[in-house]
């Protein structure tokens, strides 16, 4: 095996005891990049030069015994996450190219933990879509399929943890975009209780957590990384979770949704392999039973109305000139803001808190829920939404976006595969606070993988 597919929990077992050198580590995983990346386009601000010294300086601290919890672990963080000296973009074109001052919080966190940041990683324009495609960054693609997308809007994140750009990847999810990418990249991710990760520009349902391909990756990511920030008034002290993979789940009550009553079919093979996922919980002594949609129309209509005013006003507030590079099909999305009376908006912004009511009654009666990550596999990579229509752009988040509006943590795991060879994801929403039992619960089915029934 290669060391850029060594997980982190690997890789800091082998620092410990003295087998392994992080400038080893980092090595590999740059020839990886430049083995890649010309297919891929995962990456941003990539800093080879500044990844070995960072590699050295980690080698020095495990020498002498002032090693961190990450230290010399291979991490990259989404674009829009801010890192000291390197511009924030934000996917597109339209953004004026100013360094960053600091670190945002989780950045800061990582790096005081001695993890090698050593690039960021590419977002969609604006973060709006759930895929690679940007006006400023290169398209990225899934590294199962070059002609399909890694998804969105932490696209290059998904695409490097598949690709083994290093164990540890860092996003952000709005609406599904870690989770989303990490199902169509067949890695897990989790979107955090809302306040876990400090955001530094806080904003209704946005979260930062980590993309890996273990369970115990991410736990280990998110754990360094949650607790208060001063910069972002909604972020939380530090939680007392515990992950586990040793967890039982007999007499788990597991709500299964198969069907989120709106937005794009669920494709067979979704249905069959979520479904073969759970068997296997129900085999291990969980209460298994169906449910009906949680969200409505009206509340994911009413949303789309409120982002689509939200966006038209930050592009609105550009200059001409930089306001014409914004990408063709977010720009006829937000082209009929105009149209909506401010009765519109207030109600758009209204189902949020419906979305979040819904989510909370279920989880009245039961432990989690269980779902598909999307309706679909991965779609075509060019394409900047799976409709290929600006008009309904969110006919895809249907499973995704209530944990967001709700707080609620929800992660995904890989769960089967398609005729063609693309991840499915399943996800797993749990109760406010059970982060890491919900990472533990990722690490079950995936340990139990071998004994699944044939989809």
């Amino acid at each position: 095996m290669s060391l850029a597919d060594l997980t982190a929990t690997e890789l800091l077992s082998k620092y410990r005891d003295g087998s392994l050198s992080p400038v080893e580590v980092i090595e590999d995983v740059l020839a990886r990049i430049e083995e890649l990346e010309p297919r891929i386009c995962a990456t941003y601000a990539l800093d080879p030069e500044g990844a070995r010294a960072a590699a050295r300086e980690s080698e020095r601290r495990w020498r002498d015994g002032s090693a961190g919890r990450l230290d010399g672990v291979p991490t990259t963080v989404k674009e829009n996450i801010a890192t000291r000296g390197t511009p924030v973009p934000q996917g597109t074109a339209a953004t004026e190219l100013v360094p960053a001052t600091e670190d945002a919080p989780a950045a800061a966190r990582l790096r005081e933990a001695g993890a090698v940041i050593f690039c960021k990683t590419t977002m969609p324009e604006y973060g709006m879509l759930s895929s690679g495609v940007s006006t400023f960054h290169h398209l990225t693609r899934n590294p199962w399929d070059l002609s399909k997308t890694p998804g969105g809007s932490s696209a290059g994140a998904a695409a490097a943890a598949a690709a083994g750009y290093g164990p540890l990847h860092i996003g952000t999810d709005i609406g599904g975009s870690i989770r989303l990418p990490a199902g169509w990249c067949g890695v897990v991710g989790i979107k955090p209780t809302h306040g876990r990760v400090a955001v530094g520009n806080p904003y209704p349902g946005r979260a930062i957590g980590p993309l890996a391909r273990t369970a115990a990756d991410a736990a280990l990511a998110l754990s360094v990384m949650s607790g208060y920030d001063p910069r972002d008034h909604t972020s939380l002290p530090t939680i007392d979770d515990t992950y586990t993979e040793e967890l039982t789940v007999q007499g788990l009550r597991v709500a299964l949704l198969l069907d989120s009553g709106l937005g794009l079919p669920v494709d067979p093979e979704v249905t069959a392999a979520v479904s073969s996922a759970a068997a296997v919980l129900e085999k291990g002594g969980a209460i298994v039973e169906p449910i009906e949609p949680i969200i409505t129309r009206e509340m994911l209509d009413g949303l789309d109305r409120f982002w689509r005013v939200r966006s038209a006003a930050d592009i609105a507030a550009l200059p001409e000139d930089r306001r014409a590079k914004v990408l063709p099909e977010i720009r006829q999305w937000v082209s009929t803001a105009g149209d909506l009376s401010g009765f519109d908006v207030f109600h758009g912004y209204s189902q949020m808190g419906a979305m979040a009511a819904a989510v909370t009654e279920v989880f009245r009666s039961y432990d989690v829920i269980l779902s598909p990550v999307a309706p679909i596999t991965a779609f075509r990579a060019e394409l900047a939404y799976p409709t290929d229509d600006p008009s309904k752009p969110f006919e895809h988040i249907a499973f995704t976006v209530p944990y967001n509006m709700s707080a609620h943590p929800a992660t995904t795991v890989n769960v089967g595969w398609s005729a063609s060879g693309l991840p499915i994801g399943a996800q797993l929403a749990v109760p406010h606070h059970q982060d890491l039992t919900a990472l533990g619960l990722a690490a079950y089915l995936d340990t139990e993988r071998r004994e699944w029934p044939t989809a």
